[in-house]
């Protein structure tokens, strides 16, 4: 059974959010220890939403409640958020639910910025974090394969990905009536990862060309060689922050990089700029909230980024629901199609069988020559083939049962002791066998 822990920006504030993001190796590891009831998981934390995506070991539907209360217990118990609280913020989906939520997650529908081009990626590099910790499992797999193949049909085949802003881009439109002149502005990028290009590259578009970047964690030079811009080191970055004008901070630290006594001392150097805009895409925060309140120096967090988000392109959005519609339905559809697998097999297994041991018995007499038996098997797999076309429509018409018994009231079928006796795929495996 599939599970899906998800809080975002649409049940939680952002300092909610924030804590989940900054506890999310211990909540990972956490969920790694109910190991009973929790046979993998894939985190995924972004700075609108945190979600744990759980494959349960317990398929009953009397035990949905009872894992999600486990699950709640355990992230409240790693991030030190009471259960209630957690409760209240959060919204549980089980079963089918669990792809058509991931399927619009990845796709956009769900973020601030619908058809932010971001979360893709960040789906894909929490399978990719899952994978490196060995906590996925075959049917998680499946899953986020098919919600990447999802949101390259819907960035493919609608406008949405294009119609819709990334928070970077929304920031910077929120900052245009703070900016005269966007050639004559003067930036300080603080941080060197993915969020980092992305600022740069909407700066650019813009007609920056006064950029320097400082990174708390050491990486300065080089992103800035690989970018063509000015690098900060560390006994230079109160020079960088008095001369700036703009001030974009998006590293992956988990502590303030801009304080409230940091800039305030920027701001009372001599021939420090009288005005900065500071745009705070970091989460955990890089930015003290208390800076809001330094004379001459603005503050936009995500928080007051997502307020002013737009309303979501009408006509694309419709087209990208759609899409996602269809595919939580051929996933629901295939999900069914593996109850009747073991069925399939045993009786599979059940006729080879029986063909191979009269054709033992044929040779034994001389009566048996390849060709016959090339025809026989032949033969054997056209009379396999309209029940193996039966079992799956029957599947996806939610009536597995109909023909697993079907099959062992007929044929003497065992289809509990073939399943029992399968190994069980592994990522590659159910790929290959997807494709």
């Amino acid at each position: 059974m599939l599970l899906c822990f998800s809080s975002s920006h649409r049940t939680a504030d952002f300092d909610l959010l924030e804590r989940l993001e900054r506890h999310a190796p211990a909540i990972t590891a956490a969920l790694a220890e109910h190991s009973d009831i929790v046979s993998g998981s894939v985190v995924l934390a972004t700075c609108n939403r945190f979600e744990a995506y759980l494959d349960i070991d317990e398929p009953l539907p009397a035990a949905r409640a009872v894992s999600a209360e486990a699950v709640i217990d355990a992230v409240s118990s790693a991030s030190g958020i009471d259960p209630a609280v957690l409760r209240e913020a959060s919204a549980v989906y089980c079963d089918h639910a669990v792809a058509e939520h991931l399927f619009a997650v990845s796709s956009g529908l769900e973020s601030v910025v619908v058809g932010e081009g971001e979360i893709a990626g960040q789906v894909r590099r929490s399978l990719e974090s899952a994978r490196a910790t060995g906590s996925v499992t075959s049917e998680l797999e499946r899953l986020f394969q098919v919600a990447s193949r999802t949101s390259r049909g819907v960035k493919n085949r609608t406008g949405i990905m294009t119609a819709g802003r990334s928070m970077v881009r929304l920031a910077l439109d929120l900052a245009e009536s703070r900016v005269s002149d966007w050639a004559r502005t003067r930036v300080l990028l603080v941080g060197t990862g993915k969020y980092a290009g992305a600022s740069l590259a909407a700066l650019r578009d813009r007609g920056v060309t006064d950029v320097r970047v400082y990174s708390p964690s050491g990486r300065a030079a080089k992103f800035a060689r690989s970018h063509d811009i000015a690098p900060v080191e560390h006994a230079g970055l109160l020079a960088a922050l008095a001369e700036s004008d703009l001030v974009v901070t998006c590293s992956a630290v988990t502590d303030y990089v801009l304080t409230e006594p940091l800039l305030a001392e920027a701001v009372a150097l001599p021939g420090a700029a009288e005005r900065r805009l500071v745009i705070d895409l970091g989460l955990p925060r890089n930015v003290d909230p208390a800076v809001a309140e330094l004379l001459g120096v603005e503050l936009l967090d995500l928080e007051t980024i997502s307020i002013h988000a737009p309303l979501k392109e009408l006509q694309a959005a419709d087209d990208a629901r759609s899409i996602v519609d269809a595919a939580a339905a051929e996933y629901r559809a295939q999900t069914a199609e593996q109850a009747v697998t073991p069925a399939l097999v045993a009786l599979r297994k059940h006729v080879f069988d029986v063909l191979d041991a009269e054709i033992e018995r044929a040779r034994g007499r001389g009566d048996a020559s390849e060709e016959t038996e090339a025809a026989l098997r032949h033969l054997a797999g056209v009379l396999l083939h309209t029940p193996s076309v039966r079992a799956r429509e029957l599947a996806r018409q939610g009536d597995a049962r109909a023909f697993i018994e079907g099959a062992a009231a007929l044929f003497g079928v065992d289809v509990d002791a073939e399943a029992a006796g399968r190994p069980r795929l592994t990522a590659v495996d159910d790929e290959s066998a997807a494709s």
